[in-house]
């Protein structure tokens, strides 16, 4: 914090090849994360059952003491943890549905069993990590929900794993908030990464999200990430908001391969979510 102050006060700099900071970079950034708490404020205090913050700069690449990957603090992570320590929460899912692992997400709640954290993202792709087979440390060990695809995923993918492996998982977890980072450069037309999705695909994905949070009474909140190409960032928007409003049931699909395979290592930690069954892991 008190580093991208100085860098800000100092006129803007580098944090790295791709975190720079400009004069009134450490305000905004104050106001992104002050934002995604008073959205959570307004959640957990009932003036809300369904909020979505468009937050610039984005935050989930940032880690407690470094500025990373467009990121200068974690949005999400801030929010998260103002729920927990200020708000009497004592379990939040937070989804990370952005085509980049959620790493500075990640690596916060690594060991904090009152946060399960669930992130689908291409890989191989920045930051380079999120396997498959890390699920988190200590006391948090099996609430960290990693979601790898290749590039060229599409939808079939992206909602298998979200209806097969990410929701019964929460619903076993039962949190008292849920939580998105809600990235849309998974969309076929964005030029920093390889998936395949719609705009229908990101409202599908939050029908899921909807209905989970219906079942367990909790409310529902959306904090804006990645996205770099502003058409599609615009209709999967509106999508989004569209379907975290409305709610209703998001049309099934069948089981893919790839969610066969991450529920049989999923189920390491969850054996009673009812993940689907496969003969090979």
């Amino acid at each position: 914090m008190d580093s991208i102050r100085a860098v800000s006060e100092a006129g803007g700099g580098a944090f790295d090849p791709d975190t720079v900071a400009s004069a009134g970079s450490y305000e905004a950034a104050l106001h992104a994360a002050g934002g995604a708490c008073a959205m959570v404020d307004a959640l957990v205090g009932g003036k809300a059952t369904v909020g979505f913050c468009g937050l610039r700069p984005p935050g989930h690449h940032a880690e407690p003491d470094a500025a990373m990957g467009f990121c200068l603090f974690n949005n999400i992570a801030v929010a998260t943890r103002h729920a927990l320590d200020g708000l009497g929460i004592e379990r939040v899912f937070v989804l990370d549905w952005d085509v980049h692992h959620g790493n500075g997400t990640n690596d916060i709640f690594h060991s904090d069993p009152r946060v399960l954290f669930a992130s689908i993202h291409q890989s191989p792709l920045y930051p380079g990590t999120g396997p498959l087979r890390d699920a988190g440390s200590g006391a948090g060990e099996g609430y960290t929900v990693n979601l790898p695809v290749p590039p060229g995923s599409g939808a079939d993918i992206w909602l298998s794993l979200v209806e097969h492996v990410v929701m019964p998982v929460a619903r076993a977890f039962e949190p008292q908030l849920v939580l998105v980072s809600a990235g849309f450069d998974a969309h076929r037309a964005d030029p920093l990464a390889e998936c395949r999705l719609e705009a229908d695909s990101f409202a599908q994905m939050a029908l899921h999200v909807r209905t989970l949070a219906d079942a367990v009474r909790a409310p529902v909140g959306a904090v804006l990430e990645g996205g770099y190409d502003l058409g599609a960032l615009a209709k999967s928007c509106a999508a989004t908001l569209d379907a975290l409003a409305r709610g209703g049931a998001a049309a099934p699909v069948e089981p893919h391969p790839v969610a066969l395979a991450a529920a049989a290592v999923v189920a390491e930690h969850w054996p009673a979510a009812g993940l689907p069954a496969t003969s090979s892991a």
